[in-house]
């Protein structure tokens, strides 16, 4: 079955991956004090560097339902669309691609469109469509497909490690006193996308880069089992080097099947800040 996949901006898609799907990315907003970008719109030098002369992050904002109607709307009539949605416990995204598909089936009932919560975002969207292209060779239908990937979200873990706190500072998720403590003391948060309701939960605040990276790498082997068959997918934030040797680790420990590795955009960058790493990974 010819399906059209769908994801968000909040989603970073290695290119591997990205071959695999045809696959169509809904953006999100980012607003400067002097200008308004979508996510795909801006590379990541300029955003950096937007930053830099600002002196402050942009404000980011869901797609309107009007956009995801829009984006639908392009796609085949006779050909099933499934969008991954950006995990709702972090943003409208998920509710506004829901409307936008409400408003569809007013015009055109006869359309098949599924909307799903990720419950994840970066590199766990991209884990959930490398499964999607796995199921597509072996011929699921839509409705299978549909069930199926219901079902790897919850068995979907996300962990975050932040090398730095700045962007925690200036996006006003950790005022300046406990901030400046946290850097003093060479705080690094660990992260984990919460099961249940999709944001983020701090699972560990550990003094010291390279005990932060030795937890992050740990606690894949609290969450999972039997890696042989498993992929998983990292993003990082401006650091390659250092996602490639945390990368490199993550593989000698643990003897995943494949591992992806791409950089974050613009929406995940905003509040992870350089040197942070994401992954994620089937517990099950």
């Amino acid at each position: 079955m010819n399906i059209q996949f769908m994801t968000d901006g909040g989603a970073d898609i290695p290119k591997r991956i990205s071959n695999m799907l045809d696959i169509e990315i809904v953006p999100l907003y980012l607003h400067f004090k002097d200008r308004e970008y979508k996510t795909g719109d801006i590379d990541m030098v300029s955003f950096f560097q937007k930053i830099a002369e600002t002196k402050a992050l942009p404000r980011s904002a869901a797609p309107s339902p009007h956009d995801f109607y829009e984006a639908y709307k392009k796609v085949d009539p006779k050909r099933p669309i499934i969008m991954l949605s950006l995990t709702k416990g972090l943003s409208s995204t998920y509710n506004h691609a829901v409307l936008g598909k409400d408003m569809l089936l007013e015009d055109e009932p006869e359309r098949q469109i599924a909307v799903i919560n990720t419950k994840t975002a970066s590199c766990g969207i991209a884990l959930l469509l490398h499964e999607a292209a796995t199921k597509v060779e072996e011929n699921f239908t839509f409705e299978q497909l549909v069930s199926h990937l219901e079902e790897r979200v919850e068995q979907t873990t996300t962990l975050f490690v932040l090398k730095t706190l700045e962007n925690l500072i200036l996006g006003g998720r950790l005022d300046r006193v406990r901030g400046t403590i946290a850097k003093t003391l060479n705080i690094k948060l660990l992260m984990k996308a919460n099961d249940e309701r999709g944001d983020i939960d701090v699972i560990e605040k550990v003094r010291g880069n390279k005990k932060a990276i030795n937890r992050f790498i740990e606690q894949i082997g609290l969450h999972a089992k039997n890696f042989e068959n498993k992929i998983i997918t990292m993003t990082h934030c401006n650091d390659e080097p250092r996602a490639k040797k945390v990368l490199d680790a993550i593989t000698e420990k643990y003897p995943f099947k494949d591992a992806y590795l791409t950089e974050t955009g613009p929406l995940i960058s905003t509040y992870g800040g350089e040197g942070a790493l994401v992954i994620s990974f089937f517990n099950k």
